[in-house]
């Protein structure tokens, strides 16, 4: 398939935008950008093995070598017939070769990834969220039966309710490893540590802004004070994480300064923070992989949603580099909130479903409801997988192409979550195929003539406003026996 659009690249290491040819097509790019050694995730072992840790040192962004190009070459030849996503066992609709769903000739460089689930951290901070103890809870006991590898939870400093919670919590008998989040301040990691989580992440604000505004530190400062409260949670035992914030307002080069001193203690992770939303997925691609280039760790990626692209860049993330993204259910937290878990969960199903096999995936809209009710909303009609509409059917060509094969208009099969599909039929907008398969689900024998017959009384009734159902059935039925 030839893809006609000119591609523009930005280089990380002129940071300088340069001409990538308009016979570059989105298969050549993606394969050029991503010829990328594969990262091991340092954290994502048994709960017990804090020290495991696996090193990348391969560039991100680089020729490729011939070597790879033909490991490359092996991976493609042995990606599984048909996999295109949900349907795995049938016939591919459209070919494999013409970029359906996949962008590269060459398998995405995304091996494995964890859920760093922050609902109890983040999603504490949204507008409308006053969780309880028990509450608290139901929630951690959910996620950890839904098979996330992380819980982050509010820093024990925000209140004596708070702390309580975090012991509370970490005494959960749970798979998922309990993390806490606090500022990187000794006093804080102190208590921190004294509440028997598994890990504690530390953020510093590293943007002009956050230096000038909030905390007053130099970037030596934050190197000295960031090295001191790391090496003390290393000394407990404990998992490590350090994050700055802001960190696409924040020079590259003082972040670079910053994340190469840190790297240089081991920690488990360092994170990257599109706090305010400002990051678009091109420069996300950028920074991370400007980082994978220069630490050793794994690399935590925090996006919030303010400008509509929290998936979007934490998908970005990953296809540079990052191992961990953090999410709320809803995608809750402050402000428009950070990365919702089932969004994440729909973008990685759609183009490497062998992510998230390992989840129980039937569990995401009842985690959805429960959050949704504990915090006063409904489920935002636009959720993915989860909203009640996900996987309703309605105009008429989409009804006639679904019930004759479902990949048609879904990427997903919805039982794999739970779901049921619906077909909408008491509507203007209906068509006699949706009519007939109403029929059927009567036990009503109508032949195609009929069926038109019907769909044109429909849409004139319907143009007054949709049928209830009771109203298209005895409609049905009256015709069987006129």
């Amino acid at each position: 398939m030839v893809w006609p659009n000119k591609f523009i690249f930005k280089g990380v290491d002129e940071g300088e935008y340069a001409d990538a040819g308009t016979t570059e097509n989105l298969r050549q790019l993606r394969g050029r950008v991503q010829g990328t050694a594969e990262k091991g995730l340092g954290a994502a072992g048994p709960k017990s093995d804090r020290s495991s840790r696996l090193s990348r040192v391969a560039s991100v962004i680089r020729p490729e070598s011939s070597s790879e190009r033909a490991a490359d070459s092996r991976r493609s030849s042995s990606q599984g017939d048909g996999e295109v996503g949900w349907y795995r066992e049938r016939e591919p609709l459209v070919p494999m070769d013409e970029g359906f769903l996949y962008f590269s000739e060459v398998p995405m460089t995304i091996t494995a990834f964890n859920i760093i689930e922050s609902t109890l951290r983040e999603g504490e901070q949204f507008a409308f969220a006053h969780f309880t103890p028990e509450q608290k809870a139901l929630i951690a006991t959910r996620l950890d039966d839904f098979g996330v590898e992380y819980l982050e939870l509010t820093s024990p400093s925000a209140s004596p309710q708070s702390e309580a919670d975090a012991r509370m919590i970490a005494g959960l008998p749970l798979r998922a490893r309990v993390l806490t989040h606090t500022r990187c301040h000794l006093d804080d990691a102190r208590l921190a540590a004294s509440t028997g989580v598994d890990g504690i992440d530390v953020l510093f604000g590293t943007s002009s802004a956050l230096r000038m505004f909030s905390h007053g530190k130099t970037v030596e400062e934050i190197i000295a004070i960031g090295t001191e409260v790391v090496r003390f949670i290393q000394a407990q035992g404990l998992e490590v994480r350090f994050s700055s914030e802001d960190s696409f307002r924040s020079d590259p080069d003082d972040l670079l300064r910053v994340y190469r001193a840190i790297d240089r203690l081991h920690p488990q992770r360092v994170g990257l923070a599109d706090t305010v939303g400002i990051a678009t997925p091109n420069q996300v691609f950028e920074l991370v992989s400007l980082v994978r280039r220069n630490v050793e760790c794994d690399i935590e990626f925090h996006a919030h949603n303010d400008a509509g692209c929290a998936i979007a860049n934490a998908f970005a993330a990953l296809e540079a580099g990052a191992t961990h993204v953090d999410t709320t259910l809803l995608g809750i937290g402050e402000r428009n909130g950070i990365v919702p878990l089932s969004g994440m969960i729909a973008r990685l199903m759609s183009v490497q479903p062998e992510l998230v096999l390992k989840y129980r995936l039937d569990l995401l809209p009842e985690l959805d409801r429960m959050v949704a009710d504990m915090v006063g909303i409904a489920v935002p009609f636009n959720a993915a997988i989860t909203s009640d509409t996900a996987f309703h059917h309605k105009a008429g060509m989409h009804t006639k192409a679904v019930l004759n094969h479902p990949s048609t208009y879904e990427i997903f099969d919805p039982a794999v979550f739970g779901r049921d599909r619906t077909i909408m039929t008491g509507h203007r907008l209906t068509g006699w195929n949706a009519i007939g398969s109403r029929a059927a689900a009567l036990g009503l024998s109508l032949d195609e003539t009929q069926l038109r017959a019907i769909s044109v009384e429909v849409k004139r009734r319907a143009d007054a406003g949709p049928l209830p159902e009771h109203e298209l059935d005895d409609l049905l039925r009256g015709w069987v026996t006129a």
